[in-house]
Order: structure tokens, then sequence, then C-alpha cells
């Protein structure tokens, strides 16, 4: 009998808005985590590129401190999302790669953001 109290006590824990508002997240495909942008160094490049604007390639490279090869694969795999914008110019003849969130990608970020936020407030609620 004292198994089945302490279940029921976990349970009551985990019914409140927190936990509402996860089911409803978890529910609706809409609103699931964006694996695209979940993976680190692809939340790393999008949570830069939130923060602070256009990047250089090689401003990227050493603010995320990732070889020209990993950060080449994972800009390129978020610009076929749609999630970033690339810009290539010249300058005093070298190239300079650019990158920027797109409007799509700006919405993906709050997206993942929202889902995090629940996922954490549910922790927390389920902890008390």
């Amino acid at each position: 009998m004292g198994k089945q109290a302490a279940g029921s006590k976990a349970q009551d824990r985990s019914s409140g808005p927190a936990r509402r508002r996860l089911e409803t997240i978890e529910g609706n495909p809409a609103l699931q985590l964006d694996r695209v942008i979940h993976e680190r160094t692809r939340l790393a490049i999008m949570s830069a590129l939130a923060a602070g604007g256009t990047q250089t390639f090689n401003g990227l490279k050493a603010l995320l401190e990732v070889t020209d090869g990993n950060l080449s694969i994972h800009c390129r795999r978020l610009e076929e999302a749609g999630y970033i914008v690339c810009e290539k110019t010249f300058e005093n003849r070298m190239p300079k790669t650019s990158y920027k969130l797109s409007s799509e990608g700006r919405r993906a970020m709050e997206r993942y953001l929202q889902h995090m936020e629940a996922l954490i407030e549910g922790a927390r609620e389920g902890g008390e």
C-alpha cells in the first residue's frame, strides 16, 4: 500500500499547468522539438546569430571553437532548412562568407525556445 500512495503523490505533482502545457506541446506536431536546431553545434550557431545578428564564417568559427569543415556542414544544413541565409562577398579580393537568421529561422528559434521553456517549467514543477 505504501508504494501505491507514493505513486499517486508523484502523479498529483505532475498534473499542474506546466504539465498540461507540456502535454499540449507533445501532442501537437507543430510544436515538437526541432531536430535541425537541437543538435549542439547548430543550436550554438542559431543562438549566436539570434544574439549577434550577422556573423562571418571566421567569427562563428572562433566563437564556437569548431573546425572549418564542421562549421560548414552545420551551416549548410541550417541553410537547406531555410533557417539561415549565407552571403558570399569579396573584401580586398578575399572571399568573405557571412550568415544571418532568416525570418523562418527566427520563428523556428522562437518555437524551439518555447518548447524548451515548457520542458524546463515542467521539470521544475515535477520536483515540487
